[in-house]
């Protein structure tokens, strides 16, 4: 960190607290050369994650877009939104830990099944039928075979 009196970079680091509620890191520096103080902030650095849409289009990811969507599948049943958002933040996280800056809008809804599954079935054929845009009841009753069928099997 250069010194922002006289340019030298050597400073040493006087004082470290937690800043804005744990986001950063605020440092007191003092520099070596001309004994001035200053003040500096640390926080990470936040690559924006960009969805690429079934149409190729991108836009940022929005997480209450996604809270959003959950939360319809799941109205009436008996979900909290705490589950919610546990259910959001693993999938917001997971995205943020590949290496890939861009994510198709299908991953992120496959992300959502997988998950949705788990926490409650009902809640995860009404995202899928938007998700996978049912077109008929065949379809309907297709992914509910599949979902029965994979209930029946053993160790499930």
């Amino acid at each position: 960190m250069n010194c922002p009196y006289c340019g030298d970079s050597e400073t040493k680091v006087i004082d470290t607290r937690p800043a804005d509620e744990g986001a950063s890191i605020r440092r007191r520096r003092e520099c070596t050369q001309c004994r001035n103080r200053f003040t500096t902030y640390e926080k990470i650095e936040e690559v924006p994650l960009v969805v690429v849409k079934k149409d190729t289009t991108r836009e940022s990811f929005n997480r209450n877009k996604l809270l959003g969507g959950i939360i319809r599948a799941c109205e009436k049943r008996p979900v909290s939104m705490e589950q919610i958002e546990h259910l959001v933040d693993w999938i917001e996280k997971k995205l943020q830990n590949t290496l890939d800056r861009e994510v198709s809008s299908q991953a992120i809804g496959e992300l959502v099944m997988l998950k949705l599954k788990e926490l409650d079935e009902v809640a995860y054929v009404r995202f899928a039928s938007v998700y996978r845009q049912f077109k008929d009841i065949n379809t309907f009753v297709d992914e509910l075979t599949k979902l029965l069928n994979e209930k029946k099997r053993p160790g499930q």
